[in-house]
């Protein structure tokens, strides 16, 4: 497609990198891919990919060169920091934006620099992914606000915990969204109750990020967000960047959490003056093609236009939910109404009765080409809630991993969405699954104990 054609939620698809590969199924024949798997990482978008190629001409050194391409390449990546921030609606004259390499990196970093102190009180919720989960762990007294029954945040307990705690809770860490069920956190009415209980809020924007407007708002507006935290890989720049914004006066105390080049003013052989952030907060030499990536991803999601593509998701995600919802055999687990889809992103998790959430994933790439995910998605004590695991019987999974063995363990099936997913894919979807449930399977697979990976019996594909 021409370059100068405008990107829309209409020819979307045909902007994404790879979307014409073909994969080898147990039939023996080829099919063009079928990626539900957007939550864990997104493909590239065209134009991204073709950004990045055409910056490569330009790319030096950064901040520090004299010569032009070193100045074309600062430009770039100092640009970059505030076309993100502006794509998220924050402040930039108080707020900072610190590139790292993910979301992971990012909220550590913020758990190391936050300033916590014995006794100091962090609230997560039971629908966090683990990267906004154990890094809290280690600095502070971690109480995780409790889910309802079908998985959606119980907000009733998040005013107990804030009441029971008060005076104490310091910062509260949410997920905009759940990579694993879709749910949509009230995220600006539950920073109105952090900040009058005293409290920081921290949005995991991971998830949220590709599929909804976010805006952080004004420093002095109740329901604003004081730390966000996103990831390029999940935004269809896969090329290795992560995001944290917060306020740049939080970030210019104390020393930075790593240090090194770039994060410096003055050194002497007894004292050091460090930079002011972000460069303080981004040591070594910085992923600068990702920067330009990730700039170039908000640009395009921009440029389609962020309320389109969600309710093109959202058209999506009800499809599949009544789709699913016909085969007997399959559970579906969340928000299950495909009326209120708008209110959810198209994250659908489900298992398949009397199947293995292993092999139902195997089957689906198998044969039909079909790529999800398939497992806990790094949310352990969500998923054992939501498949209401008991207590003594996760341990026993505990023991057998730890002897080694997944085979096992408890799980479920992960379909995610994207913006240039279509119906006919989820047609496809539901017709390979109807066939497993009636037990309509091409071939016999077996099962790696150590992994809980099924195999096709004798498939060895080129």
């Amino acid at each position: 497609m021409p370059a100068n054609v405008r990107l829309t939620i209409d020819n979307v698809r045909q902007h994404i990198v790879g979307i014409d590969a073909r994969v080898p199924l147990l039939d023996g024949t080829q099919q063009q891919y079928i990626n539900f798997d957007n939550a864990a990482s997104t493909p590239a978008l065209r134009p991204v990919h073709d950004k990045v190629n055409d910056f490569m001409t330009w790319y030096s050194s950064v901040h520090r060169g004299a010569g032009f391409k070193s100045q074309i390449a600062t430009m770039a990546y100092e640009v970059a920091h505030d076309l993100v921030g502006c794509f998220v609606g924050a402040d930039l004259r108080t707020n900072t934006v610190i590139f790292g390499k993910n979301t992971t990196e990012a909220i550590n970093k913020l758990a190391r620099r936050f300033p916590l102190a014995p006794g100091d009180v962090v609230l997560c919720s039971l629908m966090e992914h683990h990267s906004n989960d154990l890094p809290w762990r280690r600095q502070a007294r971690l109480h995780h606000i409790a889910i309802r029954p079908d998985g959606s945040l119980d907000e009733d307990d998040y005013d107990r915990l804030l009441r029971r705690h008060a005076g104490r809770v310091k910062l509260v860490a949410i997920s905009g969204a759940s990579n694993v069920t879709g749910y949509v956190n009230p995220i600006h009415r539950l920073a109105e109750k952090a900040h009058a209980a005293g409290a920081k809020i921290l949005v995991d924007a991971a998830q949220l990020a590709p599929h909804r407007p976010i805006a952080m708002r004004a420093d002095d507006d109740p329901g604003h967000i004081d730390f966000l935290a996103l990831s390029a890989h999940k935004i269809y720049a896969p090329y290795g960047t992560g995001v944290l914004i917060g306020p740049a006066a939080l970030f210019e105390q104390g020393d930075p959490d790593l240090v090194g080049g770039g994060t410096v003013d003055i050194v002497t052989e007894d004292d050091v003056r460090w930079a002011g952030p972000p460069d303080r907060e981004e040591a070594g030499s910085p992923n600068v093609v990702g920067a330009v990536a990730l700039a170039q991803a908000v640009l395009c999601l921009e440029e389609i236009g962020m309320a389109a593509l969600a309710a093109h998701e959202a058209d999506l995600t009800a499809h599949a939910l009544r789709c699913l919802q016909a085969i007997d055999g399959v559970q579906l687990y969340g928000m299950t109404d495909p009326d209120r889809a708008a209110e959810r992103l198209g994250v659908i998790p489900f298992t398949v009765r009397g199947e293995d959430h292993y092999k139902v994933a195997a089957v689906l790439s198998f044969e039909g080409g079909i790529g999800v995910r398939n497992g806990c998605f790094c949310a352990q004590p969500y998923i054992h809630r939501l498949l209401q695991v008991p207590d003594d019987t996760a341990l026993r999974y505990q023991q057998e991993i730890i002897a080694g063995t997944r085979s096992n363990l408890p799980g479920l099936v992960r379909v995610s969405l994207g913006c240039y997913n279509t119906t006919d894919e989820i047609d496809h979807l539901a017709d390979l699954l109807a066939r497993l449930v009636a037990g309509d399977l091409l071939g016999e697979y077996d099962q790696d104990p150590h992994s809980g990976v099924y195999w096709p019996r004798d498939f060895q594909p080129d």
